[in-house]
């Protein structure tokens, strides 16, 4: 996996509306939904200029998967208190670091994507290693989008939470019950409204099509 700290990479970047629907359907969702979830995980996009998915290190994660045996010598990196994730372009380093130290356990300590999925929950998301999950987020972010709706799928309760739009649910079941920390609700909300409306206006300025009268 040393690509992801080395090259490169030329990801296909971007969801068509098409994606979107696709997905939204397949959740029962609307697709204002799934773009507020989007935005509010990775406002500033699926990818980092260097073509790699957009990550967050985890150190407590890695703590834990790793029974603590780096907490001493590598606090910053492994530490069963959460945070401290530093700036961004401070992960990848974390990381590289982390997979030296045990390669499993470092993919699975970040989040990954557009969606800022856990690379622990690979398997809810529709593979069989940390390592296969990692592969696909750096190949487009329709990966990222199928991830995703596999992984919501994992957690009924989760495409419950996004049908009725009881965005505190959902923040508590996606991000954790310090959700109320960084105000996931509220934002997911907010971001829901901006999409849904745009999606009404647009609705809204299309004219209606001409029906033609039969002979």
């Amino acid at each position: 996996m040393s690509f992801l700290f080395n090259q490169c990479l030329n990801p296909a970047r971007g969801l068509t509306e098409a994606n979107y629907a696709e997905a939204a359907k397949s959740l029962g969702v609307e697709v204002a939904v799934i773009k507020a979830v989007a935005e509010v995980e990775s406002p500033s996009g699926a990818f980092d200029a260097q073509g790699r998915p957009t990550i967050l290190f985890e150190r407590h994660y890695f703590h834990r998967l790793t029974g603590a045996a780096h907490d001493a010598g590598h606090p910053d990196i492994s530490n069963s208190a959460s945070g401290g994730h530093g700036k961004f372009s401070a992960q990848y380093p974390k990381l590289e670091r982390a997979y030296r130290l045990d390669p499993d356990a470092a993919l699975r300590s970040a989040s990954w994507g557009r969606f800022q999925i856990m690379g622990d929950n690979y398997k809810a998301a529709g593979f069989t290693s940390a390592a296969a999950f990692v592969r696909a987020m750096t190949k487009s972010e329709l990966e990222h989008l199928k991830a995703f709706v596999n992984f919501v799928k994992s957690d009924p309760g989760q495409v419950t939470a996004l049908q009725k739009q009881d965005w505190a649910d959902f923040a508590a079941r996606y991000n954790g019950k310090a959700y109320k920390k960084n105000h996931y609700d509220t934002r997911l909300e907010t971001a829901y409204q901006k999409y849904s409306g745009a999606a009404a206006a647009t609705s809204s300025a299309t004219p209606a099509p001409t029906i033609p009268r039969l002979p």
